[in-house]
């Protein structure tokens, strides 16, 4: 499948889970989101920081983790996480690549990471911070996959195009 997965294990807080879903209508990445959420899917705060391009989301929720991994290919996965060893612009996107970020507070826990140990990446961050935003962390590291497949038009809004 030429296209890029976004997991959202169990998060917290909707104007994170609005504004990746924005991030991935805007780099046409579908998103998953593993249940049970801190949030109903349909919150106004969601939709808020979607703003009007959660129409155009492609997106789907599961109840578990066992049921998102029955409907994508696991070894396609890259897990986001503070514990990695790797950073993610060393890693090597291709299509159909599958992203996945843990809860805000607590991330992905050891049971779904240890099942990935050579399939972690980590942001650096030099400055005395535990961990970033997670719609922060989530464009980071989409817009660097995005960047690898060649799937950032270099046009501007209103028709002009970069550099």
């Amino acid at each position: 499948m030429h296209r890029l997965n976004v997991v959202l294990y169990q998060p917290e807080i909707p104007q994170n889970t609005g504004n990746i879903g924005r991030t991935c209508v805007a780099l046409e990445a579908k998103l998953w989101i593993v249940r049970p959420t801190g949030f109903r899917l349909d919150s106004g705060q969601l939709k808020r920081a979607g703003l009007d391009y959660w129409q155009h989301l492609d997106w789907e929720s599961v109840d578990s983790w066992e049921d998102l991994a029955s409907q994508l290919d696991t070894s396609r996965f890259w897990l986001v996480t503070k514990h990695a060893q790797q950073h993610y612009f060393n890693a090597s996107f291709e299509w159909g690549d599958t992203l996945v970020f843990g809860r805000e507070t607590t991330g992905l826990p050891p049971v779904i990471r240890d099942q990935f140990l050579d399939k972690q990446l980590a942001i650096p961050m030099p400055g005395p911070v535990r961990s970033l935003n997670l719609a922060t962390s989530a464009g980071i590291v989409m817009y660097e996959a995005a960047r690898q497949l060649g799937n950032l038009r270099p046009q501007l809004p209103g028709g002009q195009t970069c550099g």
